[in-house]
């Protein structure tokens, strides 16, 4: 494979400006080699560019594919860019494609996040004693406006605190429906579950699921939370909630809580 330039050749000549052949030689001071130089080809040979590129992080990347259409054709690349989004943590692999190309632009570790499925008496307190985060974190990845919003869901996303759980792990790229916006997810038991969930059996939609929370608001006078709550652990009847709800009002009245 041909060099670019002879072993011999004083490292100086690199910088020396460059001129045509078929016309006189210009002195200009500032001259400098760049990429839209046609004379120093090896900044617009594709494999050379890779050599460089892959060396260089997610931010510094993106600034070179602002360059020139030779550079972003090697710079923008699908698999240079999941590459350097990896080369930090140290992944084994990204699976998925985002919904954005937005999306490569920041791996910082708030792009992360681990998957908990939610066991039954377990609270998002218990979930942050259990992975070193703050209840707070839980909450804001997850929207969350109440401790009770957990009952309503399968699961959490958990921040991750310990970057070194993600070295040689694989992260699946997820538009979470509660989030709202797409995650790198770190299964820590395996995969994830592509099974259809099975908490409300008789909430069949969205739609109509949010149509019954709001009725047992109406109905309870209670907040969205609460609703959710007393519907999850009826399977999703409301006749259920409402009775699992007036008792335990009534228990709190005879003890003097309400």
């Amino acid at each position: 494979m041909s060099c670019c330039c002879d072993q011999n050749d004083d490292e100086s000549a690199l910088t020396t400006p460059l001129s045509s052949s078929s016309s006189p030689t210009v002195t200009d001071s500032t001259a400098t080699i760049s990429p839209m130089n046609s004379h120093f080809s090896a900044l617009t040979c594709r494999d050379t560019l890779r050599l460089i590129f892959e060396k260089l992080s997610l931010t510094d990347l993106a600034r070179a594919s602002c360059v020139c259409k030779a550079w972003n054709a090697v710079a923008s690349d699908d698999e240079m860019v999941v590459e350097a989004f990896k080369a930090p943590w140290k992944l084994l692999e990204v699976v998925g494609k985002p919904s954005s190309g937005s999306f490569w632009r920041d791996n910082g570790i708030g792009k992360f996040a681990i998957s908990h499925r939610i066991l039954r008496g377990e609270s998002v307190a218990s979930l942050a004693v259990k992975y070193s985060v703050q209840v707070m974190d839980i909450k804001r990845l997850n929207n969350m406006m109440s401790d009770h919003g957990i009952y309503s869901r399968e699961r959490l996303l958990i921040p991750i605190s310990n970057p070194d759980l993600l070295i040689n792990g694989t992260c699946y790229i997820e538009l979470d429906t509660y989030a709202k916006r797409e995650v790198a997810v770190l299964y820590l038991d395996g995969k994830p579950d592509r099974k259809p969930g099975t908490l409300l059996k008789r909430v069949t939609s969205d739609r109509g699921k949010r149509r019954v929370i709001d009725s047992l608001k109406r109905s309870m006078q209670v907040d969205d939370g609460t609703a959710q709550y007393y519907l999850s652990i009826s399977n999703g009847d409301p006749r259920a909630a409402l009775s699992q709800f007036s008792s335990d009002l009534s228990w709190e009245r005879q003890i003097g809580l309400a």
